[in-house]
């Protein structure tokens, strides 16, 4: 077979309809993502990319105002689309959790205004999370940046559940401080606690150069995950500089674009050929 360059799997990106789906927060952005997006929008976006194999992503909840239309809209795209590999789908976290059979696991996104604070330390979450590690199911974890310490707090109480820690903790170059460091240190140590390597604006190459390099010396290799966070990404970044910042800080790494996600997500490696 043909090399077709480096092997891709998108460990984050969105699609909606806003024919049929209300994504009441799009309201408070600056309306360059306000328009529907599908899965050949994404494959168009790869293959711009030189040397790059898309193979497929990881779907993740859109915050929309009705769950359940969400997950029938992405059971029909799995069906249709085999480069859709895996779905993580929005609930409230709690031991009796509703869940769509087909999903990967879920997210109950942490980071928006409707989230009280500390809401992970509640003790129907973490018994949730306890539900969904027996159940060998992953948690989306999505924070506010300065609540991070009590996401540490909450999964150090849950070491068995595997958390994906989303966007780097939704870090700034205004964030980007010792108090930063320090906690993601603390992710790091957790043995079941993957990170996207995502959500930080692009355009300061020193940042990034910094940034990258703190995470490669503080995550092991096996726990990095390569994800865009498309199409938000347009709107702190560029997609396409985006994957060229850790194409430079990560090589051809067929761990970190690849082999992590399916071991985090359950990916059959051998169903991508």
């Amino acid at each position: 077979m043909a090399d077709k360059g480096l092997r891709v799997i998108d460990a984050h990106f969105h699609v909606w309809d806003l024919s049929c789906q209300n994504l009441p927060w799009l309201e408070g952005t600056d309306g360059s993502i306000t328009c529907t997006y599908d899965l050949s929008d994404l494959e168009a976006a790869y293959a711009g990319l030189p040397g790059v194999d898309f193979v497929g992503g990881v779907y993740v909840e859109v915050d929309g105002d009705d769950p359940a239309l969400e997950d029938r809209l992405v059971w029909d795209r799995m069906a249709d689309d085999p480069k859709l590999l895996a779905a993580m789908l929005r609930t409230r976290v709690e031991p009796w959790m509703r869940l769509p059979v087909f999903a990967a696991g879920v997210r109950e996104p942490l980071h928006i205004d409707s989230e009280p604070p500390r809401r992970c330390l509640e003790p129907g979450f973490l018994e949730g999370l306890r539900v969904l590690a027996a159940a060998g199911l992953p948690f989306e974890s999505c924070s506010r940046t300065a609540e991070l310490p009590d996401a540490l707090r909450a999964f150090s109480q849950v070491p068995e559940e595997t958390v994906v820690l989303n966007h780097l903790g939704n870090v700034t170059p205004d964030t980007f401080d010792d108090a930063w460091r320090d906690v993601m240190a603390g992710f790091a140590d957790l043995p079941n606690l993957y990170v996207k390597v995502s959500g930080f604006p692009t355009a300061d190459a020193g940042f990034c150069r910094e940034l990258l390099g703190f995470v490669r010396e503080t995550f092991r290799a096996d726990r990095l995950l390569y994800a865009s966070n498309w199409p938000v990404v347009s709107m702190y970044g560029d997609f396409a500089e985006h994957f060229a910042r850790l194409r430079e800080a990560f090589g051809d790494d067929g761990r970190f674009f690849c082999d992590n996600a399916c071991a985090c997500y359950g990916i059959d490696p051998a169903a991508l050929d």
